[in-house]
């Protein structure tokens, strides 16, 4: 008898096992990376359901010819299409959506929020100083528990809520004016006419 045996079918598959687990996932990655997909219609549980219960307080020193401007609780979403975009000083892409929130914000259809997220007042303050302030009310998320809530995993987020006090969808990433027109537009009109 020789000293190497001869190694079964089935032990060759079990040593193959982990090889054939990557490739498959490898695949996988790589169709939904290659896919032509909306890459910020991330699925949410939120959906259809009621924006969790939160009141934020104001960004301290925001104010709007001379009167400050308030924080924001969810019992304002009764009876209004909103929509609350989350936001921060430090987020690059926040500031390159900027000019399409600051267009929402022109839109009095509706009400616009702004949930600062894990900022410094300061810079929150200056950013809104530069940039203009396009939100009726802002309130602060220092330690990200409310955006915890909400599922805000990467900022910006905006979300609408509809007049019944649901989210009806959530915008992952920068609005460009492409999303705007193709996806978020149609959104809030549906809401509007709801």
């Amino acid at each position: 008898m020789s000293g190497e045996a001869q190694q079964s079918p089935k032990s060759k598959l079990v040593a193959a096992l982990p090889l054939i687990i990557f490739i498959a996932l490898a695949a996988i990655f790589f169709k939904q990376l290659m896919s032509d997909g909306d890459k910020s219609a991330i699925p949410s549980a939120l959906i259809g359901k009621q924006a969790p219960t939160f009141e934020l307080v104001a960004l301290e020193g925001l104010n709007k010819s001379g009167v400050a401007i308030p924080g924001f609780s969810s019992e304002l979403f009764k009876g209004k299409v909103s929509i609350v975009n989350v936001w921060a000083s430090w987020c690059v892409p926040c500031r390159q959506e900027h000019p399409i929130i600051k267009q929402l914000g022109e839109d009095k259809r509706f009400q616009l929020f702004g949930l600062n997220y894990k900022d410094k007042p300061k810079n929150a303050l200056r950013f809104l100083g530069q940039l203009g302030n396009p939100y009726q009310r802002v309130g602060i998320d220092p330690n990200g528990k409310v955006s915890i809530d909400w599922g805000v995993y990467g900022i910006p987020e905006t979300f609408i809520i509809g007049k019944d006090g649901s989210i009806l969808h959530k915008h992952v990433g920068p609005l460009s004016p492409e999303i705007l027109k193709t996806t978020f537009l149609p959104v809030i009109e549906q809401a509007l006419a709801d």
